[in-house]
């Protein structure tokens, strides 16, 4: 039987690293060779859109060429033993997605979809390139449906119902840099076990349980999957 227990899961960049997806918070601050400044934020858009979308359609082309990692497949296998398992992400590929989860919020946006520009809620699915000239149902052009930098974040809400009333909370490859993404930590009911996995883990300071794990997506998530498994269901 199921655990009736929730577990959300909040992954960044870190969780997709260990497939080949580029991250941009490096030492060197770009992300894939570009300037976010020239890429991911409104300004850009309204000054280049093509270089703009080129670089989506790059990225959403390079997610043909990456798979889910065993930390992607080890989240999906939570819904075997429990109820309610919720993917709150800051990551825009769709290796989740792949990896058989199945309730997952994208706080950032997806690559694979596009929206207007006219009206954010006008969103449609982008499996390839989207071009200059490609409009959306209500006659505008189509942009990337990723959150840019200095936009809101449409998805917090759900984000913050999601994490409110956690049983269980896995935070996996992120730096808690990014708000208001990061602020979910601090949301959720003080008694709530938190484990957090990453190769340099951020220095978090919170009154619930909690368990640093300093090791990558891939190596890490797995036998910790299998420890909370075991702990909450006897498997």
């Amino acid at each position: 039987m199921k655990s009736q227990k929730k577990v959300v899961v909040f992954t960044g960049a870190g969780m997709s690293a260990d497939s080949g997806v580029s991250t941009f918070r490096d030492a060197d601050g770009l992300w894939e060779n570009h300037r976010i400044e020239d890429v991911c934020t409104p300004q850009a858009w309204a000054r280049n859109p093509q270089a703009v979308l080129d670089f989506y359609n790059a990225r959403r082309a390079q997610l043909d060429e990456v798979e889910p990692n065993a930390g992607h497949r080890a989240v999906a296998g939570l819904e075997k033993y429990f109820d309610r398992v919720v993917v709150v992400t800051q990551n825009v590929d769709d290796l989740h997605e792949r990896a058989g989860s199945t309730r997952i919020i994208h706080l950032h946006g997806e690559l694979r979809k596009a929206r207007s520009e006219r009206d954010p809620t006008v969103i449609v699915p982008a499996p390839g390139p989207t071009y200059l000239g490609d409009k959306g149902p209500d006659g505008a052009q189509l942009r990337p449906h990723i959150v840019f930098f200095g936009e809101a974040v449409p998805e917090y809400e759900r984000a913050l119902e999601a994490v409110r009333d956690a049983d269980l909370f896995l935070v996996i490859g992120t730096s808690l840099a990014v708000y208001p993404a990061a602020g979910l930590i601090y949301q959720l009911r003080p008694e709530v076990p938190v484990w957090l996995v990453d190769p340099k883990p951020a220095r978090v300071t919170i009154p619930n349980p909690l368990t640093v794990i300093a090791a990558g997506a891939a190596s890490g998530v797995p036998p910790l999957v299998e420890r909370i498994v075991a702990a909450e269901t006897g498997e």
